[in-house]
């Protein structure tokens, strides 16, 4: 009998400002992938949904207010990540209140989707990459 990886389902977000850069937080240290850029998000926790989720994390990584039903599903990604299997859900926020700031991270970005190349990502958000420009209408020399 094969015995298959514990499911970690994860939500992140896309948030694109008016010039359709992209937001993205790096992992502080002290933290498992520390200094790499991801999408800001979390883990899902029991009972909620993902767009709570989404919403909640939000709020507590970047103080910023967001309606669940603004979170559009978007894309996923999958990837093994220890004795876990990741399942990172990506959702389009449409709108939110107030201005993100770096609560857990240790900076954050607005950066093209071409930029993000440069950046080093988690393995789970690269393949996300050119799925996002392609969407964004960015579709550049990498995409």
């Amino acid at each position: 009998m094969e015995i298959y990886p514990t499911l970690f389902p994860v939500v992140a977000a896309l948030m694109a400002d008016a010039q359709g850069r992209i937001l993205v937080q790096q992992r502080p240290e002290g933290t498992a992938m520390a200094g790499l850029w991801e999408f800001p998000g979390g883990k899902i926790e029991p009972g909620e949904t993902p767009e709570a989720a989404l919403a909640r994390e939000l709020a507590e990584e970047l103080g910023i207010a967001v309606d669940p039903a603004d979170c559009v599903p978007m894309t996923f990604a999958s990837a093994a990540l220890g004795k876990k299997h990741l399942m990172l859900l990506l959702f389009r926020c449409v709108r939110w209140q107030g201005e993100p700031r770096a609560l857990h991270a240790s900076d954050l970005r607005w950066a093209t989707v071409d930029a993000l190349y440069d950046l080093p990502m988690p393995p789970a958000d690269l393949p996300l990459l050119p799925i996002i420009a392609h969407m964004l209408g960015q579709i550049g020399p990498r995409a």
